[in-house]
């Protein structure tokens, strides 16, 4: 095993290894938690999100460790999952059901593009400056999410929305948030989930919470969720592919896809340079890296999940001595393990998770610094790329409104040299998606 996992090259050991493993779990481990919190919302069955977050996590992060050999886990993407359920579902229309043969559909294509040259052309082809963009409007996004759920954001006829009042699990999720600040400004290892776990231990101090009645149990049913995401292909034969055929159900698989592709993208490219992976600017084994990423979004939609993805905060594995494919093995085995502890998930209320969202939004929106704010041209479409996310309560109306300006910007500068002829195309794609969808 020593051999396969290459630890004489890479100077590891299984006790690096497994503390690395372990860091990176604990993490990333508040998706347990907010996973159904999200999903739920768009009338998924809790117990069976949660299974299903822990069998994507288990899997994607199996064949990253073993196929791929990288220190990265996997699991369903933060951003990906509200877009999923605010989005697609609850502002589309569209039924879960639909919605996770959407990710399907991501994951299949995904597979595509990594077995062909195709997935360097489509990676080359979106602005660098739009991708920073995508990024911190996700995280913006998901903030809103956060703060909405918990209270702090609350509607208002004549503002929109405003403050609300700082009471009782709108209080609790203040001091969560307070608290995991303080644990991430001291560089504590797995940061958000220590915040989810004492934000919860004082929310039922304080009686704001129920006292869970058991803390191990079965593993909950998945069967509402499992295989789903099939359905819909199998009743397009008789239906004439009605609820596949549109413009609409296109733009959900498009930003499933875009965003799971760069988000992988950048982030292997950061956890394998931290890890010293990369090599004369190119990571090894890139391929089967994106590949991975690809079975895992496929696998987790028949578990019942939205898009599964690499994850960033893989880099606290690997700052703890992670360098081979061994410790996402590790963390694999420990998402497996946590299925058994389901009882715990009803403590986690919106309150508790609010602290994760905000603080994975800040991590998000750090992007923002690499986009050239100086040249208009591209701070026009970054910038309502980012805006209207949040504002608009979809990943992909800022996705879409971006890359409609981005061609209009660029000719007008007299830039069109620099524009890749896909620009053009996902122009009067997302063109459309206004006329006929909006």
């Amino acid at each position: 095993m020593k051999k396969y996992f290459q630890f004489e090259e890479l100077g590891t050991n299984y006790r690096r290894e497994i503390i690395g493993g372990i860091t990176t779990f604990l993490a990333m481990a508040y998706i347990l938690a907010v996973n159904p919190g999200i999903l739920g919302d768009a009338g998924m069955d809790k117990g069976a999100v949660f299974v299903a977050t822990a069998l994507a996590a288990a899997a994607g992060s199996l064949v990253m460790g073993i196929f791929a050999k990288f220190p990265i886990a996997l699991a369903p993407g933060m951003g990906l999952n509200a877009f999923f359920a605010y989005t697609v579902v609850l502002t589309y229309g569209i039924p879960w059901q639909t919605g996770l043969t959407g990710v399907f559909f991501s994951g299949i294509i995904f597979i595509i593009l990594s077995l062909t040259g195709v997935r360097e052309t489509v990676i080359n082809a979106i602005p660098t400056q739009l991708k920073y963009a995508v990024s911190a409007g996700i995280g913006l996004f998901v903030t809103f999410v956060g703060l909405k759920g918990a209270g702090i954001i609350v509607a208002n006829e004549a503002t929109l929305v405003t403050l609300g009042e700082f009471k009782g699990a709108t209080l609790l999720a203040v001091f969560g948030i307070v608290i995991t600040v303080i644990l991430m400004a001291k560089n504590i290892k797995g940061s958000i989930f220590l915040g989810i776990i004492i934000t919860a231990i004082v929310g039922m101090f304080f009686n704001l919470i129920a006292v869970p009645t058991a803390v191990v149990a079965s593993i909950p049913d998945v069967s509402s969720t499992f295989g789903v995401a099939l359905n819909p292909i199998f009743d397009g034969f008789s239906n004439g592919f009605k609820e596949l055929l549109n413009v609409q159900f296109l733009i959900v698989v498009l930003t499933f896809l875009f965003v799971d592709f760069f988000d992988t993208a950048g982030t292997l490219m950061a956890v394998a340079n931290q890890a010293g992976l990369v090599k004369d600017d190119k990571l090894p084994r890139a391929g089967r890296a994106l590949m991975a990423d690809a079975i895992a979004t496929t696998i987790g939609s028949l578990f019942g999940t939205s898009t599964t993805t690499a994850y960033v905060e893989s880099s606290s594995g690997v700052a703890a001595g992670a360098r081979s494919g061994f410790s996402a093995v590790v963390t694999a085995v420990l998402f497996l393990l946590a299925m058994f502890f389901f009882p715990l998930l009803d403590v986690i209320t919106s309150a508790v998770t609010a602290p994760a969202l905000v603080i994975v939004g800040v991590l998000m929106v750090s992007s923002l610094r690499l986009i050239e704010w100086n040249k208009f041209e591209i701070a026009v479409p970054a910038f309502l790329t980012m805006i209207m996310m949040p504002l608009g309560y979809s990943i992909a109306t800022g996705i879409a409104v971006g890359f409609i300006f981005y061609p209009i910007t660029m000719l007008l500068a007299g830039r069109k040299k620099e524009i890749h002829p896909l620009m053009y195309v996902l122009f009067f794609v997302f063109l459309a998606y206004f006329i006929w969808v909006r």
